[in-house]
């Protein structure tokens, strides 16, 4: 699948913005396609942390384990995912505007397995609704910075 890039600005401050993201405990309360959020790594959120995400995917119901591989703050953090023969990375990205911020959320997926493969030109007609999806999870976080 090409990579699906989906932009949001926020009226607050980057650090804002980045701890809003990356604020774990609280993303299922905040965005509305995550149904539950599980962290699986004690500590603070960082490079190494483990979580189990579950949301509604395509009418169903799905659930993936996640980990950030890279921790930038306030600039950027890189999760990744490996299931269904597949690597997805998610890279969020924070930088300055005069409005306060944009954040800009970039998706792939890699095709590892046979049959992955096989199905994965079938993953870029959904690549429209993942857009659609990410802009969402955007709009639901941008919300939730600018409330506070």
């Amino acid at each position: 699948m090409k990579q699906v890039v989906a932009i949001e600005t926020m009226d607050v401050p980057p650090e804002r913005a980045f701890s809003v993201l990356t604020d774990l405990a609280h993303a299922a309360g905040r965005v509305k396609g995550i149904t539950k959020l599980e962290v699986l790594t004690p500590g603070m959120v960082g490079k190494g942390t483990r979580f189990r995400e579950t949301r509604v995917m395509f009418g169903k119901e799905a659930t993936e384990e996640m980990e950030i591989t890279a921790f930038d703050p306030p600039r950027s953090y890189t999760v990744e995912a490996w299931s269904h023969g597949c690597h997805y990375v998610s890279v969020l990205a924070v930088r300055p505007d005069e409005a306060g911020s944009v954040v800009e959320m970039t998706f792939s997926a890699t095709p590892l397995s046979f049959m992955a493969k096989v199905l994965s030109p079938l993953m870029g007609l959904m690549a429209r609704s993942c857009r659609k999806m990410m802009r969402q999870d955007l709009a639901d976080l941008k919300a939730a910075a600018e409330a506070a």
